[in-house]
């Protein structure tokens, strides 16, 4: 079976608790899919529709500090300013400056843009909202008994067809495989890449010292290596074999290892230290395997799919099939575990193979363990609204 990867859900009282029917956290497939060198991808057809709102409609638009997501919009800009529909208002942006205050901010949004609510499928106004950042694990150039886990690069014979090529209906999604005589096959999973280590020696990157750390950077799809000597190279999405994610936390809790209320990262990690025996097979629950490439040092946030850096707190993933990339997007959800208000305005800057429809997106919360600790407990009900520039239709 050809496998296919996507190139990566009515308002409630903020009275009641979040999420109540969720299951709880577990580590969610990549948010992160490749940039696209020089500027924002394609713009892909949106298969579900916005309604058009008013700025009223939005809970807590008036209170939120927009200019903090302002380096967020510029970052945007950069990517979409030669696109027909952004060219005025990114130009306009550009007039304003690089710090306006809250009310210029909130002004120029109200002036230049119309807010349009994201709706589901079946015409449901909300979604799950989760959470991902850029973790920091322990790594070395040279392979010992101390760092044995191989850090890989994307396989000479990994085959990436865009399928819009030739079905325009597919456009967006890729199929990935490997050649086989004249026949295009599945490519290898996480199982047989463990299996045929040797094939693969010479794509190594580098060399993890903890299994399941290097299982949840690929998980996030980018972060940070730090070497025995202190300095740190950081890892960037490169490619996926194109097997679907499936989640190892629910596997352990499908095989009666642990609770579902247990299935958190630090749970996984526990019960890896406690059965390495069965590390291999934990890990081979998850067929999707994650491919990198060492990304230059720099001060900011991870590379996005929009080929832009992502701003903490202010970026986020989403189907773009759902919301424009790069779009400014209105978020109303609640904080980790906690019926606390969350409303801001965010960008849509990253895909992710798991953040599929039309209410459906992934808080970026930034680098290290404190921002791994709040993605690892976010699963939110969440709405959202995306802005998009004023006497234009959404496309």
């Amino acid at each position: 079976m050809l496998l296919l990867a996507a190139c990566a859900t009515a308002p409630r009282p903020v009275s009641e608790p979040p999420c109540p029917n969720c299951k709880p956290a577990v580590p969610v497939a990549p948010a992160a899919t490749a940039p696209v060198p020089g500027g924002a991808p394609a713009p892909q057809p949106l298969t579900r529709p916005l309604q058009q709102a008013a700025w009223a409609d939005l809970p807590g638009w008036g209170s939120d500090a927009s200019d903090e997501a302002w380096p967020a919009f510029l970052a945007s800009c950069r990517a979409l300013a030669r696109q027909a529909a952004w060219q005025p208002v990114c130009e306009a942006a550009r007039g304003v400056g690089e710090r306006p205050g809250a009310a210029a901010a909130r002004a120029f949004f109200e002036s230049r843009f119309t807010p349009w609510r994201v709706v589901n499928a079946d015409g449901s106004r909300e979604g799950l909202v989760t959470g991902y950042y850029e973790p920091l694990i322990k790594g070395s150039r040279s392979r010992s008994k101390a760092y044995p886990w191989p850090v890989l690069g994307v396989p000479d014979d990994l085959l990436g067809i865009d399928l819009g090529d030739v079905f325009p209906d597919l456009k967006g999604q890729r199929l990935r495989g490997r050649l086989v005589g004249n026949k295009v096959v599945p490519y290898y999973s996480r199982a047989d890449v463990a299996r045929l280590a040797d094939k693969f020696a010479g794509k190594t990157i580098l060399y993890a010292e903890d299994a399941v750390e290097l299982f949840f950077l690929q998980v996030q799809g980018s972060g940070r290596v730090q070497l025995p000597d202190g300095s740190v190279v950081r890892l960037a999405y490169a490619d996926t074999n194109g097997h679907p994610y499936q989640s190892i936390g629910r596997w352990l809790a499908d095989k009666g290892e642990l609770r579902v209320e247990q299935a958190s990262m630090e749970g996984i990690k526990s019960w890896a230290r406690a059965n390495p025996g069965r590390l291999q097979e934990m890990l081979n629950a998850n067929p999707s395997y994650v491919f990198f490439r060492e990304a230059p040092s720099s001060a900011g946030g991870p590379m996005g799919a929009l080929g832009q850096p992502l701003t903490e707190g202010r970026s986020m993933a989403v189907d773009p099939r759902s919301i424009p990339l790069g779009a400014p997007v209105f978020l109303s959800t609640t904080h980790p575990n906690s019926s606390q208000p969350l409303r801001r305005l965010m960008l849509a800057q990253d895909t992710g193979s798991a953040i599929k429809g039309g209410v459906r997106g992934d808080f970026f919360w930034g680098f290290g363990a404190e921002a791994g600790a709040m993605a690892g407990k976010m699963r939110q009900k969440g709405e959202m609204w995306v802005l998009w520039p004023r006497d234009q239709l959404p496309r």
